[in-house]
């Protein structure tokens, strides 16, 4: 091979190469057109090969080190900045997306709710009518617990908070995850886990009120569950999307009806997840403490509620 021929041959596109990188390293990756980022990328293929061909041939060492700095600066630029695009996008996402995403569901997730409420008051009801409709809904260990021992069961987590805090974040996520999939029942199911949640805290809070636990009761659950039922009712909201779009396409095709309503109840996902991981070690390390006062645990709570609710309000200036 013709050394100063090929070097000859090759140069331009080094130098092409090198004017794209200074540009990127001085203004970022989004200055540049798509054109020129596909023109990056075929450069930083072709300089890599020529690197690899100048080490197998007799060429001088400065071109090996030219070219080897040339490969390193593309790298950087073409996967660490790409990566460095989908932390921003993440960023973006959290910060300005999901508010929108939850403004743009806001009727799905409020019948998700809606549901969950009127579970909770049909128990409440019924659970102060009839003493029998307490034992349908509420574990026989809890009832004695609470009627016999007139204590709370939440002290059991005390000692045991990472194990516990695991437990409960999965357990939280299976019911989020089960609401979701829920849509593909055109929502049935969906519906189904909205009542019977709110079953089930009606009928506790009805049996914690009956024997005087009520203030403690809600100190154990208002830190963790200001987070982990909005996130119930975010995953109530999205099984409820699939549904609408199973059932009432409208002018699209009911697959297309899916990608479009399935991409809400995706990123409506996206937000569950983090609200759940937090409620959990809330749930695991902080809210059965009997070391925090009650008066602490309703102001973290309510403060936590007030938060979300003024996160998902969020609206970027246009």
């Amino acid at each position: 091979m013709n050394i100063q021929r090929w070097i000859a041959r090759r140069e331009p596109d080094w130098q092409r190469l090198d004017a794209l990188l200074t540009k990127v390293e001085k203004k970022g990756l989004k200055t540049l057109s798509a054109t020129e980022i596909r023109e990056l990328a075929s450069l930083y293929r072709s300089v890599a090969a020529d690197l690899a061909r100048a080490r197998t041939q007799q060429v001088g060492n400065t071109l090996i080190q030219n070219l080897q700095l040339l490969t390193t600066r593309g790298y950087t630029q073409i996967y660490q900045g790409s990566r460095r695009q989908e932390w921003q996008a993440v960023v973006e996402f959290y910060s300005w997306g999901l508010p929108s995403v939850v403004q743009q569901t806001f009727l799905y997730i409020a019948a998700a709710t809606t549901i969950f409420l009127v579970g909770v008051l049909v128990a409440w009801w019924y659970a102060w009518q009839d003493p029998t409709f307490m034992s349908l809904i509420v574990p026989d260990h809890l009832i004695r617990t609470v009627r016999d021992e007139r204590k709370l069961w939440m002290g059991s987590i005390v000692g045991t908070e990472p194990l516990a805090s695991s437990s409960i974040m999965i357990n939280n996520l299976s019911v989020s995850f089960g609401a979701v999939a829920g849509g593909i029942t055109v929502g049935a199911y969906t519906t189904y886990l909205m009542l019977f949640n709110g079953l089930l805290i009606g009928a506790v809070a009805t049996l914690v009120s009956q024997n005087n636990l009520a203030y403690p009761f809600w100190a154990f659950v208002l830190p963790h569950g200001s987070l982990e039922l909005p996130a119930i009712f975010f995953a109530g909201g999205a099984g409820f999307l699939l549904a609408r779009a199973i059932l009432f396409p409208g002018r699209l095709r009911r697959r297309d009806a899916l990608k479009f309503y399935g991409s809400l109840a995706v990123q409506l996902v996206f937000g569950i997840v983090p609200m759940l991981v937090v409620a959990g070690v809330i749930e695991g390390f902080f809210s059965p403490h009997p070391s925090v006062p009650d008066g602490l645990k309703y102001v973290v709570g309510l403060g936590l509620f007030v938060l979300l609710v003024l996160y998902c309000g969020r609206r970027r200036e246009k």
